[in-house]
């Protein structure tokens, strides 16, 4: 759908958006997006690619009008957006059914908020019925039918106000395998048969190959807070065959920038990009750790240990996994920062001291750990530090608690003191009592003094 110039039309732009949420106790604010600017044009599927806490659903939200912007300004058509985009239509993860409703009485609920005659509503909704492959469950309940009916009965949902843009939120990651691909297959095939109804679609997804499969453009943001790095094109006929060499390539490119968060988003996929080293005075606790437990981290180094020069490719081993990029990338990023593992171009390669740690005894695998930790964890070791110097050497946990709600979300901190308690047990650095709540130091520690390194 062409602009008659023979240009695209923007259909929604995003200038220079920020959102900021209170912290607790007027602790300050902290940014989920940080000076977002896109476009989203006709005829085009577009991604939105990016790890947990990127802000995907939210700026999905605030292009639809749902939540304001702290900062910046959304256009439809052109036009500042000053509420709900009726321009627009999701399609949610969880289905979002309202289960006293009868499928067709589900998919009619839009049009009857815009007022439709009860005979046009019917009309329409029982053509987007039918083009879900859903005609005679009109009247089930949604009870009687799988996760995969469900979101059948979401799309016709969208279909039926015909929008320009479809927002889709990761809308097949609560489905099997086999469902997701059937669901996901049937919409590429609608697209490019020139059926789908709506002029464009704008998919959030953690799935790289999912983005790469579906889409024309793939937006890549960043976390913490959430920007836009860069942008990759899909530059592949369609249907986008998945055993294409260049399909392969994307892939592979896409993998390597969401495993290298510092390295510059060039688009170009035949150069391979260098990272970048980072440098921070920060304080410890500013820094997230990934959300991973020591099993998850343990049982992906025993996988790769097993390849040829404990050498793996990342795109394969989240196939072979049937890992989505949200639950993969974390492990590998712990593995990363606690120095068992190297990733570069895609590949993730097993250091020396990671080949010991996944093939060692469980007595020397955490000795192996907990020198890793005191090289490279400085808020667990802050945490040690901080119990040495109390004569009682305990400490109630809300005291560590507090210094990560000075910089994260109440939720967020809570998940971040999680990971380190894990981290510290395993590695007999720091005990914790949840009764009492208290972080205390071991009666016998085996715990050495941190290594100190030149400056």
């Amino acid at each position: 759908m062409a602009a008659t110039n023979g240009q695209l039309s923007n259909l929604i732009t995003v200038d220079q958006v920020s959102k900021s949420f209170p912290l607790p106790e007027g602790k300050g604010e902290f940014t989920v997006l940080s000076n977002v600017s896109l476009s989203i044009r006709t005829g085009e599927v577009v991604a939105l690619l990016g790890r947990s806490g990127s802000g995907k659903s939210t700026l999905l939200r605030i292009m639809a009008g749902l939540i304001p912007p702290t900062r910046g300004e959304v256009l439809s058509n052109e036009r500042p957006l000053r509420g709900p985009n009726d321009k627009v239509a999701m399609v949610f993860q969880s289905f979002a059914l309202l289960p006293w409703l009868t499928v067709l009485e589900n998919v009619e609920l839009g049009l009857e908020a815009r007022g439709v005659r009860r005979g046009d509503r019917l009309r329409q909704s029982l053509k987007a019925i039918d083009l879900v492959g859903l005609d005679g469950f009109e009247s089930a309940y949604p009870k009687e039918l799988s996760g995969g009916m469900k979101q059948r009965v979401g799309f016709a949902r969208a279909f039926v106000l015909r929008p320009q843009v479809l927002f889709m939120d990761e809308p097949f990651s609560a489905l099997d395998v086999l469902t997701s691909e059937n669901l996901r297959g049937e919409i590429d095939d609608l697209w490019n048969a020139k059926t789908f109804p709506s002029e464009s679609i704008l998919i959030v997804t953690h799935n790289i190959e999912e983005a790469v499969f579906l889409c024309d453009r793939v937006i890549i943001l960043g976390a913490n807070p959430g920007r836009v790095r860069g942008e990759v094109v899909i530059d592949l006929p369609r249907p986008h065959d998945r055993t294409h060499p260049r399909f392969k390539s994307l892939v592979e490119y896409i993998y390597t920038i969401m495993t290298n968060p510092e390295i510059e988003v060039t688009g170009t996929v035949s150069v391979a990009p260098q990272p970048t080293p980072e440098v921070t005075t920060q304080s410890p606790y500013a820094k997230p750790l990934p959300h991973v437990r020591v099993g998850g981290i343990s049982g992906l180094l025993e996988l790769i240990v097993d390849q040829p020069q404990g050498t793996d490719d990342i795109p394969r081993l989240a196939e072979r996994l049937q890992l989505a990029v949200d639950d993969l990338l974390p492990i590998l990023d712990a593995s990363v920062l606690l120095g068992f593992a190297e990733v570069s171009q895609g590949d993730v390669r097993l250091t020396a001291v990671g080949q010991d740690f996944a093939t060692t005894t469980i007595l020397r695998s955490k000795d192996l750990f907990r020198q890793q930790i005191l090289q490279h964890v400085p808020v667990i070791n802050s945490i040690v530090q901080t119990l040495r110097e109390k004569r009682s050497r305990s400490m109630r946990a809300d005291f560590f608690f507090d210094l990560w709600n000075e910089y994260f979300p109440t939720t967020e901190a809570e998940r971040l003191f999680a990971t380190a308690v894990d981290w510290g047990r395993y590695a007999e650095m720091f005990e914790y009592d949840a009764g009492e709540e208290r972080l205390y130091l071991p009666e016998s520690p085996a715990i050495a003094p941190p290594i100190e390194t030149e400056t």
